[in-house]
């Protein structure tokens, strides 16, 4: 049986979808959607708010994708707009603290520890650090924004961008002391 594309590129689908082709969005949706909710999922803890966010965020994708300049990335594109719903949700719901600090810390903090772990351990271990030290971290981390940027975006210092990842990568550390100790016997439950 031979598969007949539809689309020849994303591009043409970016542009039948930003008429408002029906069959083209929902193309997209089932292009982008897993990866775009685990985008949500790192912001948000509960995965039933990251899929609400997640869906949100698609609504903005096509109502705004004829301003998409096909500068860069069309994933890059809708990861960004993804981040944006995420962050929006999280101060909608008042989830998100920072404490301020004036210490100016160094980027070296982080030890490479040995470690065997899942995705979904690593992601739990990620979900259990508080809502502030996980946004700052996974923008840092995950999606590679400089502190200026996470700055601006989140409305706080780039000190307290450092400090918030400072303290995620200590927690983490920490945290993965504890699971590694647990898991080879040392610790008795």
């Amino acid at each position: 049986m031979k598969v007949i594309q539809f689309y020849k590129s994303e591009t043409q689908l970016i542009k039948k979808a930003a008429k408002q082709h029906r069959e083209a969005q929902h193309e997209l949706y089932t292009r982008y959607s897993p990866k775009m909710l685990s985008v949500c999922r790192q912001y948000i803890g509960d995965i039933h708010f990251a899929e609400e966010v997640m869906l949100s965020g698609f609504l903005k994708v096509f109502l705004n994708i004829k301003k998409f300049k096909f500068e860069g990335s069309f994933e890059g594109w809708i990861r960004r707009i993804m981040v944006n719903e995420s962050i929006s949700f999280l101060r909608k719901e008042k989830q998100i603290f920072f404490t301020e600090e004036i210490k100016v810390y160094t980027e070296n903090s982080w030890n490479n520890i040995n470690t065997e772990l899942e995705v979904e351990e690593i992601q739990g271990l990620i979900d259990s650090l508080p809502e502030g030290y996980r946004m700052v971290f996974v923008l840092y981390a995950v999606e590679g924004y400089k502190h200026s940027e996470i700055a601006k975006m989140l409305g706080i210092s780039e000190n307290t961008s450092k400090s918030q990842l400072f303290k995620a990568r200590k927690m983490l550390q920490h945290k993965l002391n504890e699971q590694n100790k647990i898991s080879n016997g040392s610790i008795e439950i």
